[in-house]
Formats: structure tokens, C-alpha cells, sequence
């Protein structure tokens, strides 16, 4: 089972968008539950997250929550983020074959032109991170957010692709 977490703020589009991706994985009884760390969202976040019968929090302690998650695998993702068809069977294998962290590939319908993608620095969480549940709370320290526990890990990658958050972001505009 797998546990999904995300962080956003003001990101409504964005959390239903991938929301409603992991909607398939939770009807295969591959994801157990969700949980949205919000940072002070005004808008209808909250809401989102509710319908979707994820657990929101707006204050929390990242070290007691990582020991109330159901799954014994968590995926932290962007909100915007999407997997794409076929990532279910590849990360119920992958859980049950390895005890090491993974990454999605990235999209190859969805890049960035080539010097964009050389100038800038990728976010620790652009390709989401697929982690043991208990390698999580050997590095997580209070206060710590989910970017900082991704940051500096050498994942595997999976074959399954992801569509990064800033598609969905420059959807927006």
C-alpha cells in the first residue's frame, strides 16, 4: 500500500488535476490513502481535498505524521502532477520487488526547450519520489518540509512517466 503526500498553497487546479490521476490507483487498492500539507491556502483547496477524501492539514509535525500514514511506501508528488497511463503496475511491482527510492521518467511529450532545461534548477520533487515509509523517518527531522526530504536522494528510475506540475501551471495562465 502507498501513502501519497503533497504540500500546496492556493493550488486548486492543480491538487484536482492530480487528484483525480491517483483516483485509478486507490480503485486497484494501490493507494491507501492521501494526504495535502496545505501553507495557507485562500483558496478551494481545502474542499478539493475533502471531496476527494484525502486528510488536509494546515498545521502539522512531519515526523508524527509520516508514523500515522497507512502505507508502508509514500509517493510525494507536486500538485499539477500527473502519472501517466500505466504507472500503477510498474509501482505495485517496484514496491514489491525493491526497498530502495524511485522517480517517474520524465515526459517526453512534456519538456521544457532545451536551454531552459539547462539554465534552471529542477525542483526535488519535479519527478515525484517513490520512498520506503521507514527510509522516510530516518531522515525526517521537525520542521522539515517535503522538498528538504527529497533533496539529495538517487533514486532509481521507473520506465512510467510523469507530466510535471509547471504543464499544469502554465495551463493556468
Amino acid at each position: 500500500m502507498l501513502t501519497v503526500m503533497m504540500e500546496c498553497r492556493d493550488q486548486e487546479p492543480e491538487l484536482a488535476q492530480t487528484l483525480s490521476v491517483l483516483v485509478a490507483g486507490a480503485v486497484e487498492g494501490l493507494v491507501s490513502d492521501v494526504i495535502v500539507l496545505d501553507h495557507g491556502s485562500q483558496d478551494g483547496s481545502s474542499f478539493v481535498a475533502d471531496a476527494a477524501g484525502c486528510r488536509f492539514y494546515q498545521q502539522w509535525d512531519i515526523k508524527e505524521l509520516l508514523g500515522s500514514v497507512r502505507g508502508e511506501w509514500l509517493l510525494l508528488v507536486e500538485p499539477g502532477a500527473r502519472m501517466t497511463q500505466g504507472w500503477i503496475d510498474e509501482v505495485a511491482e517496484y514496491v514489491a520487488l525493491n526497498k530502495v527510492p524511485a522517480r517517474f521518467s520524465e515526459s517526453r511529450v512534456y519538456r521544457l526547450p532545451f536551454y531552459r532545461r539547462l539554465t534552471r534548477s529542477r525542483p526535488p520533487l519535479e519527478n515525484g519520489l517513490l520512498l520506503p515509509k521507514r527510509h522516510a523517518q530516518s531522515l525526517v527531522r521537525s520542521g522539515m518540509d517535503l522538498q528538504h526530504l527529497a533533496h539529495g536522494q538517487k533514486p532509481r528510475r521507473l520506465a512510467s512517466e510523469i507530466i510535471p506540475s509547471w504543464v499544469a501551471r502554465e495551463a493556468r495562465r
